[in-house]
């Protein structure tokens, strides 16, 4: 029995586990400082960040002990997290925004991630999978809809943080963006009132922590109904990967003769995580414990993709991808404010 013990699965993954684990915990109590809130950055980049310095100076000598709880991390953990992050939301985030805020978000979604994918794959000449996880990020939710889309597509580490980075740069960049075009506003230039400005803002920044940083610059009642319209667009996340899974699956066969479908499991347990949480809501005290421990993985797994990613295969990437993600950043400002203008008008 203590043979076993000592060669079950768990016990290679120890160290590997605890170095992330700790990655995270750090991050999570740098993301509780008022600046970095402020400004947008939650715990899960602070923890790639974090994870990235480590994984490119100490991390080298570790890599033999660790890396099969880093793994875990980078992939079980994450399921986990997205799975659970399903109790930030429920179906009744819909009736909030109405059925305008639910075809703007789609309409977004659809338009920003064809956008990557045309731009990325036909005139960057992007590779693939690089292109579709930019896109992911730009379109849903930020890092976490990158990370989820990572194990549809198995792409390799540094092209999940090149997307990851491009959400970083962007969004944070949306931060000081929005309150200015707000300010500017003017009915004959956006069309737009204040409960639409919420409903703009929660459909075309990029993560759900940059999205509230924008909208509090604006006033609480902007930033209520752009976090309501944030999370509705993370409610597509599952649909989304749903859809890619088949794609990604025929792209296989065709191209590689690979029959075999990735489906994500995963996110058939978010979308009844999500039902469960609409249905019989958490007492709020647990639902808090349920969250934090949520952030908790999904820092985690940030920690571990940032531990296993080496700059140098940064660098490799070039300059291309940060292109395509300033290519959506101008679409989602500008292409945003005239679908926010035209279907606010049409659907009121």
């Amino acid at each position: 029995m203590r043979s076993a013990a000592l060669t079950s699965p768990l016990h290679p993954a120890a160290a590997g586990l605890a170095l992330s684990g700790a990655v995270a915990w750090a991050a999570m109590g740098l993301g509780d400082i008022g600046w970095l809130q402020a400004h947008g950055f939650s715990a899960l980049t602070v923890a790639i960040v974090l994870g990235i310095v480590i994984g490119n100076t100490v991390y080298p000598r570790l890599g033999a002990a660790c890396g099969e709880g880093v793994r875990f991390s980078k992939q079980t953990l994450l399921r986990a997290g997205i799975i659970l992050y399903g109790f930030r939301l429920t179906f009744q985030d819909i009736a909030h925004v109405g059925v305008a805020g639910v075809v703007i978000d789609a309409a977004m979604l659809l338009s920003t991630f064809g956008l990557a994918w045309l731009v990325g794959t036909r005139v960057l000449k992007l590779d693939r999978d690089a292109a579709l996880l930019i896109g992911a990020g730009s379109s849903i939710c930020g890092a976490a809809a990158v990370m989820a889309t990572e194990p549809v597509l198995r792409a390799r580490s540094e092209q999940v943080t090149v997307a990851v980075s491009t959400v970083v740069i962007f969004g944070s960049l949306a931060i000081f963006l929005y309150p200015l075009l707000y300010t500017l506003q003017a009915e004959p230039v956006w069309g737009m009132r204040l409960p639409d400005f919420g409903i703009y803002i929660g459909s075309t920044v990029h993560e759900v922590a940059q999205v509230l940083a924008a909208a509090r610059s604006i006033d609480q009642h902007t930033a209520d109904v752009a976090v309501i319209t944030k999370m509705v667009r993370v409610m597509m996340l599952a649909p989304f990967l749903l859809m890619l899974s088949m794609k990604a699956g025929r792209h296989d066969s065709t191209h590689q003769q690979q029959g075999k479908l990735s489906i994500p499991w995963f996110a058939f347990a978010f979308i009844g995580v999500v039902v469960l949480n609409s249905i019989f809501p958490l007492p709020a005290a647990l639902n808090r414990v349920v969250l934090q421990a949520d952030t908790f993985m999904l820092a985690m797994a940030m920690a571990a993709l940032g531990l296993s990613t080496h700059l140098s295969a940064l660098r490799n990437a070039g300059i291309k991808p940060m292109i395509l993600g300033a290519v959506l950043f101008g679409w989602l400002v500008v292409g945003g404010a005239l679908v926010n203008g035209a279907l606010g008008r049409l659907l009121a």
